[in-house]
């Protein structure tokens, strides 16, 4: 059947989830939201057998639906799951894909009155959905969480925020060190709205919806940075304000001081206790990667050993940004040796 699917040794279903806490968002995204879960080999055999469970979040820009993509002469990560599994390479896992997509291209897998509640989302809803529809291992000790880019992020506030529900992490080149990834590009929103609109975000606004895609070389910096505004400081009313000035770059510290309080490497020391809890800390990134987050890794490493946590999978590969999917099924082991 390659190149177009493989012969599954487990299987991959699609489910539909309604989530009560995603209806009414502010952006008006869908409540109803796919959910793939992976299924190990074995797991229609043995009706009494339960799993360790991972969650997979996606990068910015993603949507679940993503991971079936494939490139030439590849397998996409599902698959690449299955061969895992079927080569006994790692101990067999429930694998669980969330989607957390918004319209203004993710949403960091935070609770924010501008995009909706996808922490909780993740957290109070799928995880509980996913324990009661399959046979998982439902404790902390036994569930983990991994992702790249917005979904490393991802991965590592959400098990440093939850962790009565996740006991480990993997982050590639997760989001880390706001000064260094985030804030070299300020200049480049300033200047693209300079520009192209005016120096106003209301008409970049009315000029994307009305093309509806991403056709502009300066279209993904600008949604970008939106959105990590919406994730990162937005009011209690939905109001979305950004760290710096639109006209000519500089700081707005207080604004900033909100984005820093997300920072996973500033996230740390105020969550000390739940990260030595974690039975698995696994950080990687390419030497080369386009937004210093290797640097971020780096960083973040650094803050783990500061408070103790030193038992930590931590490396630096030849790469950059992207194109570093042969990265995941290595995580994935790692995760399942600590969580199984």
């Amino acid at each position: 059947m390659e190149p177009w699917s493989i012969d599954w040794s487990g299987r991959l279903e699609e489910r539909i989830f309604q989530s009560a806490l995603l209806a009414g968002n502010p952006l008006g995204d869908p409540s109803q939201r796919p959910v793939l879960v992976y299924l190990p080999p074995g797991y229609d055999e043995d009706p009494y057998r339960r799993y360790p469970s991972i969650y997979v979040l996606q990068g910015y820009l993603g949507q679940v639906d993503s991971w079936r993509n494939r490139k030439p002469f590849e397998r996409n990560f599902p698959e690449v799951v299955d061969q895992l599994f079927a080569r006994g390479e790692a101990p067999p896992a429930v694998v669980v894909f969330v989607d957390a997509w918004t319209s203004l291209g993710g949403s960091q897998f935070l609770d924010s009155p501008a995009t909706g509640r996808y922490h909780s989302y993740l957290s109070d809803e799928i995880v509980p959905w996913i324990d009661g529809e399959y046979r998982t291992l439902a404790a902390a000790g036994h569930r983990g969480v991994m992702g790249h880019s917005s979904g490393g992020y991802g991965a590592m506030v959400t098990s440093m925020l939850r962790p009565d529900l996740f006991g480990g992490f993997a982050s590639h080149a997760g989001d880390a060190l706001f000064e260094l990834c985030y804030q070299p590009e300020f200049v480049q929103v300033v200047r693209a709205l300079r520009e192209n609109y005016g120096g106003s975000y209301e008409r970049f606004w009315t000029d994307f919806n009305a093309r509806g895609t991403l056709g502009r070389p300066t279209d993904f910096i600008l949604l970008e940075h939106w959105c990590m505004a919406a994730s990162y400081s937005a009011d209690p009313d939905g109001s979305v304000h950004l760290p710096f000035d639109l006209t000519t770059g500089k700081l707005v510290p207080e604004t900033w001081e909100r984005w820093l309080a997300w920072d996973p490497v500033r996230m740390v020391p105020g969550h000390a206790q739940a990260l030595r809890e974690l039975r698995a800390i696994y950080l990687d990134a390419g030497r080369k990667d386009e937004y210093s987050l290797d640097l971020g890794a780096q960083a973040m490493h650094a803050a783990l050993n500061q408070i103790g946590v030193t038992d930590v999978h931590f490396e630096l590969f030849d790469g950059g940004h992207m194109g570093i999917g042969h990265r995941y099924p290595i995580a994935l082991a790692y995760l399942l040796e600590r969580l199984g």
